[in-house]
């Protein structure tokens, strides 16, 4: 510590042998500084406060219909990027300030001052920004600052209205994409399901499913030809029992008799029976229900036959009757054949499907694959394109509230009024500083001279430096004219020293209360 303080005492002692060059250089550099603070231009800060209230009564109302909008992100946006070389033309046309630019140079000079000098700053989340230019003339200032603040308003209404026609153009454009897309895609269905038609079907089942339609038809069929043929052949006993009738001479207690119509329902059940004794056991209840209906059956067919013998036993046999009778089952027997036939070739034609269906099964996974992926992209398309029809429709709303209400309000708090004194420059600041500053100056001219032409006043300095020893030292023992010379210098020092203070203090004086260079 105490090594410092003596080297600090070792430069103020070095200086203080070039004061008068730092006096000097002081009022030098104070008087310039002072005469060019004096003599710089004024400039007048005209400023307008505008509100922007972003809020509408339409907006809760709308939720879920209308697209909303961040207007406040967007007003702040707009704060960030109105100043710029378009609206800077258009705002130096509107203030008359191109009157006297001749050239494209001044042009460039005149947008490049104005982009420096225009200001907006905003106050947070009020909403609340302010708008502000300076310039040398308060009218002009003043004019500047109410172009600045129209064309801040109609951008903000112009910049909405044109996002809202880029977003409807857009839609648009993209509703008549998806409508083309989702014609090929209906097309490619078509063709598909003509393609494959034969695997399709009329209601667009799998192959798997017709199959399984196959089989189940073709099982119905096979047995109705089983009824048909059990019908036919009980018609062809019956039918022999009246030839055995009409040939021999025989009792009519012993003529043969038969019921076609139990006939037909009896062997139908006994074939039943034979299908379910394949598969269960005497005792399931299926089993029995069959058994318990076939033997009620064949009871009343009994019944039906000892009736009409006895009927026959008590009248005698006719052979025209029985002819009739004869011709009768002939005539059946000739619709039963024709049934069997019928039958019989639906039976062949099920069978065929049946043939071709799994044929089709080696090529049914491939179909419906490629099925699927055709409906997912059809289905995809419809979706999409559906949302943006609902968008569109949003974006309507949206647009016809925006027209209504308008994006914000802009309320204009404080017009642009002409200022009385001028913004810039501080004065009563600028010349306190110049001064101290000048002083500063001198301060380090005198320490500049000192390092370059390095003076010791003790031998331990000397020693320090040099590195060699000090034997001694001889003292200067000064003489009365020495010492009053000494003392007129210092006297002298000072009274520069206050003449320099008083000088700036009186020219802050006059600033402060002259506001206006001499």
């Amino acid at each position: 510590m105490d090594e410092l303080v003596r080297q600090i005492i070792g430069y103020a002692r070095s200086s203080w042998s070039y004061r008068w060059w730092g006096m000097v250089v002081a009022w030098v550099v104070g008087v310039g500084g002072a005469v060019g603070v004096y003599f710089i231009p004024d400039k007048y800060e005209a400023s307008a406060r505008i509100y922007v209230d972003t809020q509408s009564v339409l907006s809760p109302l709308m939720a879920g219909l209308a697209v909303p909008s961040d207007v406040n992100q967007q007003v702040m946006m707009l704060s960030r990027t109105l100043i710029n070389r378009p609206n800077v033309e258009k705002l130096i046309r509107m203030a008359d300030l191109d009157l006297k630019v001749t050239d494209k140079q001044q042009q460039e000079l005149l947008v490049d001052s104005i982009s420096g000098r225009l200001k907006i700053t905003s106050a947070g989340r009020d909403n609340l920004y302010t708008l502000s230019y300076q310039d040398e003339r308060p009218e002009r200032a003043k004019r500047v600052v109410q172009s600045f603040v129209s064309i801040f308003i109609e951008s903000g209404l112009g910049d909405k209205r044109k996002d809202t026609d880029v977003a409807k153009r857009f839609i648009e454009d993209q509703i008549k994409n998806y409508a083309q897309k989702l014609d090929e895609a209906e097309a490619r269905l078509k063709d598909f399901k003509i393609k494959n038609i034969e695997l399709m079907g009329d209601s667009g089942k799998d192959s798997l499913s017709q199959l399984g339609d196959v089989k189940a038809k073709l099982a119905q069929a096979k047995l109705d030809l089983r009824e048909a043929e059990n019908s036919r052949d009980a018609i062809k006993q019956q039918l022999s029992g009246e030839q055995v009738a009409s040939n021999a001479e025989t009792q009519a207690g012993d003529l043969p008799v038969a019921v076609p119509e139990l006939d037909t329902r009896i062997e139908t059940l006994k074939k039943q029976l034979d299908d379910l004794l394949r598969g269960y056991t005497e005792s399931h209840p299926d089993v029995k229900g069959t058994r318990a209906v076939l033997a009620s059956l064949e009871k009343q067919r009994n019944d039906e036959i000892a009736a009409r013998r006895a009927k026959m036993a008590n009248s005698p046999v006719s052979t025209a009757g029985v002819s009739a009778m004869s011709q009768q089952l002939k005539m059946a027997l000739t619709e039963a054949e024709a049934t069997v036939a019928s039958l019989r070739t639906r039976v062949a034609e099920y069978e065929a499907r049946l043939t071709q269906a799994k044929g089709f099964m080696r090529l049914g996974p491939q179909i419906e694959q490629e099925y699927a992926q055709l409906n997912r992209d059809y289905e995809i398309n419809k979706r999409n394109y559906d949302s943006l029809i609902a968008r569109r429709e949003s974006a309507n709303i949206s647009v016809e509230m925006d027209s209504t209400t308008g994006m914000a309000e802009f309320r204009l708090i404080d017009p642009p009024n002409v200022p009385t004194k001028p913004s810039t420059p501080n004065r009563p600041m600028l010349m306190p500083g110049v001064g101290v500053f000048a002083l500063l100056g001198g301060v380090l001219m005198a320490f500049a001279l000192s390092q370059l032409r390095p003076a010791f006043f003790d031998g331990r300095q000397l020693r320090e430096v040099s590195g060699l020893p000090v034997l001694g030292s001889v003292s200067l023992v000064p003489s009365p004219a020495w010492l009053r010379k000494e003392s007129r210098g210092q006297i002298h020092f000072v009274v520069g020293l206050v003449a320099y203070a008083v000088f700036f203090v009186a020219l802050t004086f006059v600033v402060v209360f002259l506001g206006r260079p001499i």
